[in-house]
């Protein structure tokens, strides 16, 4: 069975990201190389793949340690899609789609001000590169055994006879190998134990075990140079171009996703009530006695890396927790060491990985795996041991909240942090650093003034000017999303035939009914602003009166 192996929804996506690592002189620039780990992981939806193949482009030479740590860091982040599109899937009840959202995006929060803050640093000072140099240079590593594979063993029997992958053509485009670019990633040979080649029949002669090397049987029929033989997965034979193959199993991957999670779900909803919640809530959500109830959070961020470890992917863990969070379960304060904790714990699997290395990449690996290690680590020293510096948690509260009142938020949020903006961002450092800055410095300048002057409304309004101790001066489409919401609502609910008797309805309301229900009241529709609304009604009015709201 072939070692080499990606997700199996990953042929089309995988050539694409070998194409992007393959502009190396890019990725010397370290926004574009955040971005392009970002996009990359986004892709093929695997941090470790993303992370393998810069590791093979350090380790032979044609990217540098120091500019292959952005690109480690965009790949954390592009690693946390996966629990955030998990948490689409209880969007049917507002409640446990706002615990779910800020469940998921903690994750997001996290690793986005980890960036903002360290990667400045980063490419200040090179802490991360001197510390590990330091790490690598001193201890004396020796090359073991590959790491331990504890989820594959399960999974692998079954993704092995839908369709096996060849990694190593990605890693050829990206390290510079043309003559992989038109090969396909559909693996058609595959190793094979002697006993298998073992032929009587076929001592002292050539097999043609594949199309592109030849194997000898020695006379006692065992195959000395290579071990190959015919793999067995629906695709092996198939005509198909990479493409098409990659699009039928990204859609039946996703099918069979949405299925289990629904399922999910709804086998939670009907499990976790009663005392049995109540239950599993006291004992997962407890902290240890005084005066250690300090370390529980730290307990749970060792619950999270060894989970992390055994099931060898963070976004298996997130995404295993978002649901419980969803129903209630786990709490978001708990559930942020957990993630936590499963950043580090991803990391260390890296760093067996690494171990296992020949000796002449050895170093260069165990460099890299040591890079996205002491990242974590430093982003948790930044964001978790002082409770006024969890900033994560409140932002994925706010983050929550919004999606709870308005559902399309989550969509919209998704399709920008991990799409549209890191290609607007890799579009602009493109341009050169000079475009990048000239558009970037005035926006984040912007953005630095909006929260500032945010925190002061919140905690000390008399400090600020009469007319900026609110938005009211401001647009109303610039301080709430309500104007939006209310055009998206009439887009998708006027195209429903049903829009027109809806209409009807209305105009035959009483006038007390219409009272009664806010209609045409700008205070009442302000209040609803500020509270979770109720199902939108369809067409609405676009000509409504709305009040002033704080940003």
């Amino acid at each position: 069975m072939c070692k080499n192996q990606i997700h199996p929804h990953q042929p089309s996506q995988g050539k694409v990201a070998g194409d992007i690592f393959k502009e190396n002189t890019i990725l010397a620039n370290p926004v574009a190389g955040l971005v392009v780990g970002i996009l990359a992981t986004v892709l093929v939806q695997s941090s470790s793949t993303s992370s393998s193949i810069v590791v093979s482009m350090v380790s032979s030479g044609l990217l540098d340690v120091a500019s292959a740590i952005p690109i480690i860091m965009g790949s954390n982040i592009g690693t946390s899609v996966t629990n955030t599109i998990v948490a689409l899937m209880q969007a049917g009840d507002r409640n446990d789609f706002k615990r779910a959202f800020a469940g998921a995006t903690i994750h997001d929060c996290f690793n986005w001000l980890s960036v903002l803050v360290l990667l400045p640093l980063e490419v200040a000072t090179s802490y991360l590169y001197r510390i590990t140099n330091i790490v690598v240079t001193t201890l004396k590593f020796r090359g073991g055994q590959d790491a331990p594979e504890l989820l594959k063993v399960i999974t692998e029997p079954f993704t092995s006879l839908i369709i096996q992958l060849d990694k190593s053509v990605i890693t050829g485009i990206a390290t510079g190998n043309e003559s992989l670019y038109n090969q396909s990633l559909i693996q058609v040979w595959c190793e094979a134990s002697s006993r298998q080649i073992s032929s009587s029949s076929t001592r002292g002669r050539l097999l043609n075990c594949s199309s592109l090397a030849l194997c000898h049987l020695g006379s006692s029929g065992n195959v000395s140079t290579a071990m190959l033989q015919k793999c067995h997965h629906l695709f092996v034979e198939t005509s198909l171009p990479d493409l098409a193959v990659g699009l039928l199993l990204l859609a039946g991957s996703l099918i069979m996703l949405c299925t289990c999670l629904i399922m999910l779900v709804k086998l939670l909803n009907s499990v976790l009530k009663g005392q049995v919640a109540r239950a599993i809530r006291k004992v997962i959500n407890i902290d240890l006695p005084f005066p250690f109830s300090w370390v529980t959070g730290y307990f749970a961020m060792f619950v999270g890396a060894g989970m992390t470890f055994v099931v060898q992917s963070s976004s298996v863990f997130t995404s295993a927790i978002t649901p419980l969070i969803g129903v209630g379960v786990i709490s978001l304060e708990r559930a942020y060491p957990l993630t936590l904790g499963s950043n580090v714990g991803t990391t260390t699997t890296a760093l067996l990985a690494a171990l296992a290395s020949p000796g002449d990449k050895m170093a260069s690996a165990v460099q890299i795996a040591l890079c996205h290690f002491f990242f974590n680590i430093s982003a948790i020293l930044l964001w978790y041991p002082l409770p006024c510096t969890r900033l994560p948690i409140r932002m994925a509260k706010g983050l929550g909240k919004q999606t709870a009142k308005y559902r399309w938020f989550a969509v919209f949020y998704l399709i920008m942090c991990f799409l549209l903006l890191p290609s607007l961002v890799f579009g602009l450092s493109l341009a050169g650093w000079r475009v990048l800055v000239g558009v970037g410095a005035p926006f984040l300048s912007l953005l630095s003034c909006v929260a500032f002057v945010n925190f002061l409304q919140l905690r000390s309004p008399s400090r600020l000017p009469q007319w900026l101790q609110s938005w009211d001066f401001l647009p109303y489409w610039l301080r709430s999303l309500q104007p939006m919401d209310g055009l998206i609502t009439r887009t998708l609910q006027c195209c429903n035939d049903r829009c027109s008797g809806s209409q009807e309805e209305r105009s035959d309301m009483p006038p007390q009914r219409k009272t009664k229900a806010g209609l045409g009241n700008p205070s009442l529709s302000f209040l609803k602003e500020l509270s979770l609304p109720p199902k939108p009604s369809s067409c609405l009015n676009s000509e409504s009166a709305h009040s002033a709201t704080r940003l």
